[in-house]
């Protein structure tokens, strides 16, 4: 048997789990049948995993939220806000050293990379592939078939619908004052990416911009408007350069469902 697992008896363990050494599974935690837990894994209270789920070395499931005296986020936690616990659906698969937070939920087949980050009040689409070292903020809601890539980093009160895609290195930012003064906290706003939107490596997207279905955005640019359905941009700052190809259309693709 694996050495030091804590709480496991207190847990619901599905048929078929297995476990690596000096893991903390605590109260109330639900794992489906056929999970393979590496080592030193913590999965915190009340944390729901579903069946045929893989998590690696050194991952922690349900994470609370640090709140620093100055964060924008104190006024909706005075009240001592109690989150949901973690979800993880059928057939995930989340790598080594990754943090996911309560209040977090991924849907099935849902693919997490190495030290990736998913903050609480995310929802995660199915079959969605999060990269290595990607960090996605709070209040930020994903669809299904995503793809972001390594180091691309998704800021808090995004959304990002079915079948967008973000190479490495991506930027999104929601905060036109940088930091300062009160008038910011009325304009604090994400990024919203429609049906099979693009954005190529190393792209920067200014706060509370659209990109609009089926849009590209090219590697590097820096976004400062929002960018029309099947248009593609490029530049710093990023203009229109011309229509996104027929044959590059994701309804011309077969797949999408």
């Amino acid at each position: 048997m694996p050495e030091n697992i804590a709480y496991k008896d207190a847990a619901k363990i599905g048929k078929n789990f297995s476990c690596g050494s000096f893991c903390v599974i605590e109260k109330d935690v639900t794992i489906g049948d056929d999970c393979a837990i590496g080592h030193n894994v913590v999965i915190r209270e009340g944390t729901q995993i579903g069946n045929g789920v893989r998590i690696d070395d050194n991952t922690v499931i349900g994470k609370e939220p640090l709140r620093s005296k100055r964060s924008i986020f104190k006024d909706k936690n005075k009240k001592g806000k109690k989150y949901s616990p973690a979800k993880i659906g059928s057939d995930c698969l989340i790598g080594a050293h990754v943090v996911i937070y309560t209040g977090c939920e991924l849907a099935n087949g849902v693919l997490v990379a190495d030290s990736a980050a998913v903050r609480e009040d995310v929802k995660v689409g199915e079959l969605t592939i999060i990269g290595r070292s990607c960090t996605v903020e709070n209040f930020t809601t994903i669809g299904k078939k995503c793809k972001l890539e390594t180091n691309s980093y998704i800021t808090a009160y995004s959304n990002i619908e079915d079948y967008c895609f973000i190479a490495p290195g991506v930027i999104t930012t929601n905060d036109n004052y940088l930091g300062r003064t009160e008038e910011r906290f009325k304009h604090f706003k994400g990024v919203i990416m429609r049906r099979g939107a693009r954005i190529g490596g190393g792209a920067v997207i200014l706060p509370g911009l659209e990109i609009g279905e089926d849009a590209v955005v090219a590697a590097g640019a820096v976004v400062t408007t929002n960018v029309p359905a099947r248009k593609i941009y490029l530049g710093m700052p990023a203009k229109e350069f011309r229509d996104v190809p027929k044959d590059q259309l994701l309804d011309e693709q077969g797949w999408e469902e």
